[in-house]
């Protein structure tokens, strides 16, 4: 298994909405497990409004059905009341895995 791409994502939620954020993103994890192409996803909190979401992929196919999976779809739905401004997804190089 060659793990080489990813995607970082950092969601800023509205004032008071961090918890609930937080809640959607592990109710994500359900959702990443359905995905064959996704070898990690991970949902972290940095502090009480920032979220973030790191995954990573084998292929940049898989990365793309990622991007235009469910998750994606989700977040966009919910975003308007939980994020203070749109998310910022940004695609990855992995250098090196353990």
């Amino acid at each position: 298994m060659t793990v080489d791409r990813g995607l970082l994502a950092i969601l800023n939620a509205k004032p008071g909405k961090g918890d609930e954020l937080g809640a959607f993103l592990k109710q994500g994890r359900e959702l990443a497990a359905q995905e064959a192409g996704t070898v990690n996803w991970y949902a972290f909190r940095l502090d009480d409004t920032t979220y973030g979401i790191f995954d990573t992929f084998e292929s940049e196919e898989a990365r793309e059905a990622h991007v235009n999976g469910q998750i994606p779809a989700a977040l966009q739905e919910v975003g308007s009341d939980l994020l203070a401004a749109a998310a910022d997804i940004k695609p990855i190089d992995v250098l090196a895995v353990k």
